[in-house]
């Protein structure tokens, strides 16, 4: 099992997520550079949050067209587990690995704060440990999260079971005072149609210790590596 953290220019949770998985879950992990189109050995492939070329023309859209990303592409075409998390999440969505787009928060303000979200689904392999309707309270730290699609990929969204996360009260209800960027139907994360690929916002890799304020990101990293430890072969 090893697992791939990317580093774009401007990356700023890189470490982050690479402390997670190495010192807190004790994981095999590697760093990729944006420029590789080599991922052979990996298991998953993590991106990050950050800035990525300082989120020049909107964020992700630079990024999208870095080298790693046509390898990420054919990796998630063969089923490889991939995560985005905030700049990620954003960066998967630009190169339509997964359907819609973060637009500015409502109030046009960056927001830094730990928010809510309930589990919506368990059939990826980021949730598959959770419970569904499991309320997760992880930070935030983003000005473009505001998730936003048509009406039509919407209603596929539902009809797909493709909803992971979404913004929720203390007690898991839809509350829109809880959605702290306006995002449509409060969706906080979402997956692909195959459900190998998930984007959020919220940063699990910053709640795996109490220290942090909570630890309810290893919800999310521990439902992956049980997935790996079922599924052990690497994609290539």
């Amino acid at each position: 099992m090893k697992i791939g953290v990317v580093v774009f220019p401007g990356s700023n949770c890189d470490h982050d997520a690479f402390y997670a998985f190495h010192d807190v879950l004790q994981q095999p992990v590697e760093f990729i550079w944006h420029q590789s189109q080599d991922l052979s050995g990996f298991d998953v492939v993590v991106l990050p949050g950050g800035f990525s070329y300082g989120d020049y023309l909107r964020t992700g859209a630079i990024a999208r067209f870095s080298p790693v990303m046509r390898a990420i592409e054919q990796f998630a075409r063969a089923g490889g587990p991939v995560l985005g998390i905030c700049n990620g999440f954003q960066i998967l969505c630009e190169a339509g690995l997964l359907p819609g787009a973060l637009m500015r928060n409502t109030g046009l303000r960056f927001i830094c704060r730990h928010v809510r979200v309930s589990v919506e689904t368990t059939a990826t392999p980021f949730t598959s440990a959770a419970r569904a309707g499991q309320v997760l309270r992880m930070p935030i730290a983003h000005a473009e999260g505001s998730y936003f699609c048509d009406a039509e990929t919407l209603a596929e969204l539902k009809r797909n079971d493709q909803i992971v996360f979404r913004y929720c009260a203390p007690d898991g209800r839809r509350d829109p005072a809880a959605n702290p960027n306006g995002s449509l139907e409060a969706i906080a994360g979402v997956t692909n149609r195959e459900h190998n690929v998930v984007g959020l916002m919220p940063h699990p890799e910053r709640a795996v210790e109490a220290s942090l304020g909570s630890t309810d990101g290893l919800v999310v990293l521990r439902s992956l590596i049980e997935t790996l430890e079922r599924q052990p072969a690497a994609v290539s």
